[in-house]
């Protein structure tokens, strides 16, 4: 397991200044090496005898442009531009190694076939992170002992330790990360001992959980959580400041006052949202073995007109967030098709259209009356314990015996379940 612990430093106005001209130095660096790359490509992408006078640049071909190439590079590098001697050098390494990562996901397809976006030159100020690749171990660029974090080439500096880190964890990388209120270290940490998932035979509980707009989740049990609107709330405020910054004099010292506080805007929206769904996802795992949840597309629905409101809520990063807090307790978190939820009956399973508007799920069928988006929760529930092969009473807990593997069904006593609610069994075929 992999963790990583964010804590802010204290550094002095040496050290920052030592910092911020790192960042601009890795920053120069990532520019020049990716235009290395774009120029090579134009010039070897097709044959010699084909190229085209008018797209393609003419003059001698360059050699192959890879990661070990401009590693190579980097003493070349100090000897032209002593600068960089004050830079640790496997940070310089790690710059190369993280554009040589978004260079390889533009031009390789993963396994889906998609490709990411094209690389870009960075602008003054948009690399706020490097990396020290080892910590608190021999040759380390990194130390962190009793509070204290000592960087190589910038000094000693106190962190904030405001939880303490785990036992048993060995210090894997260490990323210095300026932001809008300060400087912080992300601490990345490994140990071996992987928590289990719970086994299917021990789960006792289980819920569906439908994400939405008029509510921010709604469970199969009925219950609900309200959703915050954090960014719908602050918006005005913000538009407000953004038109101050657009009066701004270009390059004054107000100007860069004003885009730091508009950064802290930003990020207190951003901190609040994430405490948010971490509460969320803290309460759904400590009270349920299983958990399912839908597979949404969020970016064919960031694309709808109610893209502010599905972009506010985030729900992508509160699934995220509730599948990293189930690892670390053995907690499963399913994921169903999210086909037809709210338009399928969960009595009878007969579809019944209904516009967003309409609230309310009633089956002309069975005579089932309630909200949409619980019955849409039922379904998603039922959905997940199909692919799982568990048999559970429906809505209403497990009664007094935990759920059964689909196999054994046939043998299991249904008596000991009297009283409880049970759905139609589905029985193997053969």
């Amino acid at each position: 397991m992999i963790l990583t612990y964010c804590y802010r430093i204290l550094p002095n106005a040496a050290q920052i200044a030592l910092m911020s001209n790192t960042l601009e130095l890795l920053r120069r660096h990532w520019n020049y090496a990716f235009g290395q790359r774009l120029d090579a490509l134009h010039r070897s992408r097709c044959q010699i005898d084909r190229c085209s006078i008018v797209s393609e640049p003419i003059g001698e071909i360059p050699q192959r442009v890879n990661y070990y190439t401009q590693q190579a590079d980097l003493k070349q590098t100090k000897i032209l531009f002593p600068d960089y001697k004050n830079i640790w050098a496997e940070s310089q390494q790690i710059n190369l190694q993280r554009l040589n990562q978004a260079w390889e996901r533009w031009l390789i397809p993963d396994a889906s076939g998609k490709r990411g976006g094209r690389p870009r030159f960075k602008k003054p100020g948009e690399l706020r992170s490097f990396v020290y690749p080892r910590v608190n171990c021999p040759k380390a660029g990194a130390n962190l002992k009793d509070g204290i974090l000592k960087l190589s080439k910038i000094g000693e500096m106190p962190v904030i330790l405001h939880r303490p880190l785990p036992e048993g964890f060995v210090l894997k990388t260490c990323t210095i990360v300026c932001k809008a209120d300060g400087w912080y270290c992300c601490i990345a940490m490994q140990d071996n001992s992987v928590p289990q998932l719970l086994p299917l035979d021990e789960v006792k509980s289980a819920i569906g959980v439908d994400v939405g707009l008029k509510e921010f989740l709604t469970t199969s049990d009925g219950d609900t959580v309200a959703i915050p609107q954090i960014y719908r709330q602050t918006q005005h405020h913000l538009a407000r400041q953004q038109r101050q910054l657009a009066r701004q004099q270009k390059g004054s010292r107000r100007q860069a006052k004003k885009k730091n506080h508009i950064a802290r805007i930003h990020q207190r929206i951003e901190r609040q949202r994430k405490d948010f769904h971490h509460k969320t996802a803290h309460k759904l795992v400590k009270n349920f073995d299983l958990i399912a949840v839908e597979d949404l597309n969020i970016k064919g629905l960031a694309k709808t007109r109610l893209s502010k409101s599905i972009l506010d809520a985030a729900w992508g990063a509160f699934i995220n967030i509730l599948e990293a807090v189930a690892v670390k307790r053995g907690v499963r978190v399913v994921k169903v098709n999210p086909h037809s939820t709210s338009q399928d009956c969960s009595g009878c399973g007969h579809k019944v259209p209904k516009s967003l508007s309409v609230r309310l799920h009633h089956c002309p069928k069975c005579g089932l009356l309630m909200d949409r988006d619980e019955n849409a929760a039922v379904n998603i529930l039922n959905r997940a314990i199909s692919e799982v092969g568990l048999i559970l009473p429906a809505r209403g807990g497990f009664g007094v015996a935990p759920p059964v593997k689909r196999e054994a069904f046939l043998e299991f006593d249904c008596s000991q379940l009297s009283g409880s609610r049970l759905e139609a069994p589905v029985i193997p075929q053969g």
